[in-house]
């Protein structure tokens, strides 16, 4: 009977062991995908930021993540809600060649849209990329997690020369460890809100490629300021780092050209202060995807993105953030919908490029429905 009991214990303990060993195996593989912990003079910086408030980066004033008592009702529309939120055919992508991507690009402002956040803009002569992600899946595993719904229009490695990268916020569907370290290989400089770097240099990306910012803080790549401007939002990559890195949107001026990048933003008069001290823009990128009434506050629904760009004195609008991942509980190709018409009614000149089309500041728009053959 004694040693029935002692073998019974044996086993449940080898079980616990393995079970041990399993999350161990998973938490280090993860390790390096969640990234570094900010210190030392880093984390100094960090504190002398308005943004930091006891020992972590807040939205002053305080704004909800979600509203409070919504939660539960989130969850149940997650999971049982109707909508179609993945496409049910695939989604049309323009393949780029890349012998016709030269460095440097030619003179003036163009973009292409490579899905989600990640646009690729040339302006005055210098490439930048927008919160690249080229990886399947959103997630710090490379197996589980939102899953793309189309591929990238060029490979990464294929692409030409970066010269810069501009990070929104430490996300895994805007900062893509696997991505960032190809980029970071070829020589590419990472302008990055402040704490970010601390991931970075976790990944071996070499301290001189980090130009890490608080907002209204500015760098140069050639004769083209980056600035790091203001947005509502929140970071974070695992359980118990949450507001442990800054947040931003991204204002590049050029000699001849102004582009804004949204990020992740809930709106508010960030929009208009960006525009009074650096518009008018000639082109913005600003998210009008993954929103929801429940977290409103940090994601920015489509006819406030509208009314963003209205904010910027901007004078052409390209929607990003909407049609890549099953990231929040409208359907698909809802955000699209909804921005067309609020557009429509304010006049905007609103740009709907495929991915991979080249979207030109100053020639004659791309504005075909394309979603409405994806059925």
């Amino acid at each position: 009977m004694l040693r029935t009991r002692i073998q019974k214990i044996s086993f449940i303990s080898a079980i616990l062991s393995l079970g041990m060993t399993i999350l161990i195996l998973i938490q280090t593989a993860c390790l390096r995908s969640f990234g570094g912990t900010p210190e030392g003079k880093r984390l100094e910086k960090m504190q002398t930021s308005k943004m930091y408030q006891k020992g972590k980066f807040e939205n002053i004033p305080f704004v909800p993540t979600i509203l409070p008592g919504s939660y539960t009702q989130m969850l149940r529309r997650q999971f049982f809600g109707g909508e179609e939120r993945v496409p049910p055919s695939p989604i049309p992508v323009v393949y780029l060649d890349p012998k016709k991507l030269t460095s440097p690009p030619a003179p003036g402002l163009r973009a292409i849209w490579f899905g989600h956040a990640s646009v690729l803009v040339e302006i005055d002569g210098i490439r930048i990329f927008t919160d690249p992600v080229f990886s399947d899946k959103v997630s710090p595993f490379t197996s589980i997690g939102p899953e793309r719904f189309f591929p990238t229009p060029i490979k990464l490695e294929e692409l030409p020369f970066i010269d810069a990268v501009v990070i929104s916020h430490d996300h895994y569907d805007h900062l893509d460890m696997e991505t960032a370290k190809h980029l970071s290989s070829k020589g590419t400089k990472f302008f990055v809100p402040l704490g970010i770097g601390a991931h970075l240099e976790r990944w071996e990306i070499p301290e001189s490629q980090i130009i890490e910012l608080d907002w209204w803080e500015k760098g140069k790549i050639g004769a083209v300021e980056i600035i790091c401007t203001p947005a509502v939002h929140y970071s974070g990559r695992g359980l118990f780092n949450r507001g442990s890195t800054l947040w931003s949107s991204w204002s590049v001026i050029g000699p001849k050209n102004r582009f804004f990048h949204s990020g992740d933003t809930g709106y508010s008069n960030h929009f208009t202060e960006i525009g009074n001290k650096l518009g008018p823009f000639d082109l913005t990128s600003i998210k009008i995807g993954a929103y929801d009434v429940t977290w409103e506050g940090i994601h920015m629904n489509p006819e406030q993105a509208v009314q963003a760009h209205l904010d910027l004195k901007a004078k052409r609008m390209f929607p990003i953030h909407w049609g890549t991942f099953n990231l929040a509980i409208h359907e698909w190709k809802e955000p699209i919908l909804r921005t067309q018409k609020a557009a429509n009614a304010n006049r905007v000149n609103l740009v709907t490029p495929k991915p991979g089309e080249v979207v030109d500041s100053k020639s004659a728009p791309v504005s075909k429905a394309w979603w409405e053959t994806v059925k």
